[in-house]
Formats: structure tokens, C-alpha cells, sequence
């Protein structure tokens, strides 16, 4: 059916308008208002907003726990990056190529978590990690090794890398059906061309596999530094609510200490643009540093 130019763009406005209208209400309304609340003094919850310019600003370069948030935010990304990425290629490999009959079983297993709200996550993590009743310490003492036992997240040293573990376990699921969907893809004649060429397993691996599945890998680490830098703070409100002595904040939980605890709303607004910047500067020095010409064969 021939259209006329105005009925092309009536459909693109209403098509275009009301995904602008949500992502104007949800996404750019929030962002501007955080930014235009960073530069108050407000509490959040009155009227009464007292403008102070650079202040907040002044005040976060100097508040001493800042960095150690930073610390902790990038020591959870480099972590579950290393963690998440390895189990689950590994995983996607062995259930793609290996002719494993409970494939579809373990797809479901391994998914499982991803289903679960964070919320529950650290919930059930909690009782695994409870220094008296907990499967960890429960297990260490029953093969003998119960000077190991600790309160895992009680202890300032043990604390923040408690909270590894059940983020690994809760990620691994989705980025493995990532990666198995771009190997399913991978025509099985590469394979047996590398195998005529006298390649080994753990050659066409690294030959064919990891370079023709590369743009998964590139959006799984991406998706995985984003929403660690933006939500990590879940979990940790959860398991340890930054502690003990905050030797588990990041940036996220100590914004919500900040303007919802001690209703210091115009600091965690600062706390806010800080994520903000810093979540773009990463993704950007990822991109650079990823960056490489599609493979083709």
C-alpha cells in the first residue's frame, strides 16, 4: 500500500513520541533532578532547599570514605568480570560441545538464579555465611577445618569478598545463555576444518570459538560493569548494610546512607553524579581498550 510522506511521519511520531515521552519521565527527569539537587542543601523529605553552589562537590573530595566505596565498587567489577565470564564460558562450552544428554536440565539449573530477586539472594547468602548455623563454617568444621571458620561478614577483612561469591553465583546463568546462543551459531564446518588442519580442542577454542563469539563476550562484560557499579548497592544493603566499620560500602549504599539514612538527599545526589561520571568513564575506556575488527571466516 503506497503511503503519502505525511502518513510516514504521523507513524514515526507515534511510534517515536510515546518511547520519547517514557525514556524524558524515567530516565532524563531523574538524571537533570539529581544534578539540579546536587548543588542544595536539602533533606529530602521539606520544602526548604538552601542553594550552596560547589559545596557537595567540596565535601565529597574531601569525605575520607569515598575513596574506599570507589575501591570497593571496582574491586566487585574486576571480581565478578573474572568470575562470571570464566564459569560461564566455560559452562557454554562444555554444554554446547561436549553431547551432554541433561543440556537442557542444567541450562535450567544454571538460569535459576536469575529468576530470584537480589533481595532473596542475599537473604538465603546470609544464612549460608551465619557464623553458628551456616553452611560454610557448618562444612569447614565437619572436615576438620574449623580454625578456618570465621564470621564472614563480620569480620572488615572477609566482608567484601563474602559478597563475590553470591554475585558470581547469581550472574552466571544469563551470560551463559549469551554465549551459548553465539556458539550454537558458529557453523560446525570451522570445526571440522580446524580438525582437518590438525588443530587440537583447545586450539579451535582459542581460534575459532572465542574469536567468533567475541561480540557476546564484549556486551556481557559491559552489561556486567554497569550494573555492578549501579547495583551492587542491593546486595550489599542486604548481607552487610556496609559494614562493619563500612569496610563493604560502595558508592551506590553509601548514596542511600547518605540521603536516605541521614537524609542528606543534596549529598547522595552528589554521591549520584559521581556514579554517573564514572560509570561512563568506564564503559568508555572498556569500549577503547575492546575495540577490535569483526572476525569473519
Amino acid at each position: 500500500m503506497v503511503q503519502s510522506k505525511k502518513q510516514k511521519y504521523l507513524f514515526l511520531a507515534f511510534c517515536l513520541i510515546p518511547t520519547f515521552l517514557l525514556f524524558a519521565v524515567f530516565t532524563l527527569y531523574p538524571l537533570f533532578s539529581g544534578l539540579y539537587y546536587s548543588f542544595f542543601d536539602w533533606s529530602g523529605s521539606s520544602q526548604n532547599k538552601e542553594f550552596i553552589g560547589f559545596a557537595n562537590y567540596i565535601k565529597l573530595v574531601k569525605d575520607a570514605i569515598i575513596p574506599n566505596t570507589i575501591m570497593h565498587d571496582y574491586f566487585l567489577v574486576v571480581t565478578k568480570v573474572i568470575g562470571i565470564m570464566i564459569l560461564a564460558l566455560f559452562f557454554a562450552v562444555a554444554l554446547t560441545q561436549l553431547k551432554i544428554k541433561e543440556a537442557p536440565f542444567y541450562r535450567i539449573v544454571f538460569f535459576f538464579p536469575n529468576i530470584m530477586s537480589v533481595v532473596v539472594i542475599g537473604i538465603l547468602w546470609t544464612f549460608i555465611y551465619n557464623p553458628s548455623l551456616g553452611l560454610i563454617n557448618s562444612g569447614l568444621e565437619f572436615i576438620g577445618l574449623e580454625s578456618l571458620a570465621k564470621p564472614w561478614l563480620g569480620d572488615e577483612t572477609w566482608a567484601l569478598p563474602s559478597l563475590v561469591l553470591p554475585s558470581i553465583w547469581a550472574g552466571i546463568g544469563l551470560f551463559m545463555l549469551m554465549l551459548i546462543g553465539g556458539i550454537s551459531n558458529i557453523s560446525k564446518s570451522y570445526y571440522e576444518a580446524a580438525e582437518i588442519d590438525g588443530a587440537s580442542e583447545w586450539q579451535q577454542f582459542w581460534k575459532v570459538t572465542l574469536p567468533l563469539i567475541w561480540p557476546q563476550i564484549k556486551i556481557s562484560i559491559l552489561y556486567i560493569v554497569i550494573t555492578t557499579l549501579n547495583g551492587s548497592f542491593i546486595i550489599v544493603q542486604v548481607m552487610t548494610g556496609g559494614g562493619p566499620n563500612n569496610a563493604t560500602h560502595v558508592m551506590g549504599s553509601y548514596l542511600y546512607q547518605q540521603a536516605f539514612v541521614q537524609y542528606n538527599f543534596g549529598y547522595g545526589a552528589t554521591i549520584g553524579v559521581m556514579i554517573l561520571i564514572l560509570s561512563l568513564l568506564t564503559v568508555l575506556i572498556l569500549q577503547f581498550f575492546m575495540r577490535r575488527d569483526k572476525v569473519e571466516y
